[in-house]
């Protein structure tokens, strides 16, 4: 590609949909792998360890790909870097189609985190660089918007395409659209060029970024066990503490989340640029945290309903279904009203020195969060019950936005909150 070859006037905007593309397909490959996990684990024999590997390779792949692929980025040409994750994912997304062993099968999901990191961070980092810093929580909200869709898209279609097909034209698919993603990238994304030096640490000790994380390090347990756990909670039996709703009823309730933070987040994202981001990540952190508090009322608040509706393809559902379906929905804008004025602070700190770095920075804060989350759920899960799970998700969430908020009024004040 010649940098420049597209019109100044026009060159800033169209650079943008590849990268929407890329986010889209990424988290298309991402959410059907996970939905079509148990169908692999299944055709592959795989018991205890190896199933649990099946999910750590992903994880390995990613953790071992942030620190690396950010400095290249910085370092280099973030174009190149992510046409060769696009290509790359490509790879990984075609092997599925032929493994034939659980090695091959690690193999294959190893290099899907590589290429998730790469498509993921590297394109957001270039999503941060082009918007202006008036515009930049509005265009992340709009390129998360994309994955939220993806995440709609593959929940519901996924397991029905798998009925239909098998697995070959499902990833023949994924890997067209890929292969369109990185001519789009090719074509219309500038090249940014050679870059010196490794912005990592510094940004590591950044004043701003640390106080952020000292909101996302918990922030990071709240999401793990909702997102994991409300599944599990509406499909589960009541003996578990769970609604023992239908597969299908917990697509829908799952899918609700990302409807409505589909929808949300190009709006929040515009007005945290206007408003203050600072007051944006609290707000929807907080709100994020009283929500999954109110989880284990569902099944009350179902029973005050008290109806029990037909509904084509789920079939008859109590009313703790709709609360469920409208509880999360709300976690979806809650969290919406947080993410893309998160993202932007990052990238505010990053830009100019080293923006990948900066978000691989916030990828290694949730790491710890995320990977020791579950664990906990577990044992609370059938130790306590599982409203201990949402209870642990609430409070963790409500004492990271106590702690960003109050650092910020200690060292600044409290009108600061809207200069963030």
């Amino acid at each position: 590609m010649i940098a420049g070859a597209v019109p100044p006037s026009v060159s800033r905007r169209s650079q943008f949909y590849p990268l929407y593309l890329t986010r889209f397909v990424g988290s298309l490959g991402y959410i059907t792998l996970l939905t079509l996990l148990p169908t692999y684990i299944e055709q592959l024999g795989a018991t205890g360890v190896t199933a649990g590997l099946f999910v750590t390779a992903l994880g390995v792949g990613r953790g071992v790909a942030l620190v690396p692929l950010g400095w290249a980025a910085d370092r280099f040409s973030k174009q190149a870097i992510l046409l060769g994750s696009l290509a790359l994912s490509g790879v990984a997304y075609a092997s599925f189609t032929v493994v034939e062993s659980s090695t091959g099968f690690i193999l294959a999901r190893t290099l899907q985190g590589l290429g998730i990191v790469g498509t993921g961070m590297v394109s957001l980092a270039l999503v941060g660089d082009l918007a202006a810093d008036d515009d930049r929580a509005n265009q992340i909200g709009k390129y998360n918007a994309w994955r939220m869709a993806a995440g709609i898209t593959g929940t519901l279609a996924a397991g029905a395409l798998f009925d239909l097909y098998g697995f070959r034209p499902i990833f023949a698919g994924l890997v067209v659209l890929f292969a369109l993603s990185l001519v789009g990238v090719w074509l219309l994304v500038e090249d940014d060029g050679d870059r010196t030096g490794f912005a990592f640490f510094d940004l590591a000790l950044n004043d701003r970024i640390l106080t952020i994380t000292s909101f996302r390090a918990q922030y990071a347990v709240s999401v793990t066990l909702v997102r994991n756990w409300v599944p599990i909670f509406v499909g589960v039996s009541v003996a578990r503490g769970g609604l023992a709703l239908t597969a299908t009823a917990v697509g829908v309730v799952v899918a609700a989340e990302k409807f409505t933070n589909m929808l949300c987040q190009p709006i929040t994202g515009r007005l945290s640029d206007r408003f203050g981001r600072g007051l944006f990540v609290g707000a929807g952190g907080a709100a994020y945290g009283l929500l999954a508090l109110a989880f284990p009322l569902v099944p009350a608040a179902g029973a005050a309903l008290g109806i029990s509706v037909t509904v084509p393809v789920l079939g008859t559902v109590p009313g703790a279904f709709f609360v469920a379906v409208f509880l999360n929905a709300l976690l979806g804008v809650a969290d919406a009203v947080r993410e893309p004025a998160s993202m932007a602070l990052f990238a505010d700190e990053g830009k100019d020195s080293g923006i990948t770095s900066s978000f691989g920075i916030r990828g290694l804060v949730w790491r710890p969060g995320a990977l020791l989350a579950p664990l906990l759920g577990g044992y609370l899960m059938d130790s306590v019950g599982m409203g201990w799970v949402f209870g642990v998700a609430g409070v963790t969430a409500l004492t990271g936005v106590v702690a960003f908020w109050g650092i910020i009024s200690v060292r600044h004040g409290p009108r600061a909150l809207s200069d963030w």
